[in-house]
């Protein structure tokens, strides 16, 4: 466990639907993605096709420019478009990114505070999903903006 309390561990052999695996990380059941425990953004909202992450850069996230670094913006966007095309997705049905485009729009420094990256699928097909998520500061500016293509594929069994 973290200091948290959840598991510190991801649990990749989720069963049960994309929705259901996330709500299983909001419970503390499982533990969040790795990239964002790492990086300081975690799960807060899911729902079909929907989802809120937030997060706080520290020092180790900023550029040379006393900013945030761009990696660091685009790994919670990319988190929130990929975890909102999860939440729709079938127990049988996994994804891959196709493309990912990030707009960044104003700084982010320690004084921003916590963000908020609202995920959205905008069009989900049976073989393509098209997803957008923005990144909010806590007076609701706009700080970038994502959009993204994700392909859907059936999950590799867990004999594999």
């Amino acid at each position: 466990m973290n200091d948290a309390g959840r598991p510190l561990v991801a649990s990749f052999q989720r069963s049960g639907t994309g929705l259901e695996y996330l709500r299983k990380i909001l419970a503390g059941e499982y533990a969040f993605v790795p990239i964002g425990e790492h990086l300081g953004f975690h799960l807060q909202e899911a729902e079909h096709g929907r989802v809120v992450i937030v997060g706080r850069p520290d020092p180790r996230s900023f550029n040379l420019l006393s900013t945030v670094h761009g990696g660091w913006t685009a790994a919670i966007l990319d988190t929130a478009m990929a975890l909102a095309n999860l939440s729709r997705l079938g127990p049988d049905e996994s994804f891959t990114t196709i493309d990912i485009r990030i707009n960044y729009l104003r700084p982010i420094t320690l004084q921003t505070g916590e963000v908020r990256a609202e995920g959205s699928v905008i069009q989900g097909g049976r073989k393509v999903a098209y997803c957008e998520a923005k990144l909010l500061d806590p007076a609701g500016k706009l700080l970038a903006h994502g959009t993204s293509s994700l392909l859907a594929m059936p999950r590799a069994s867990e004999a594999q």
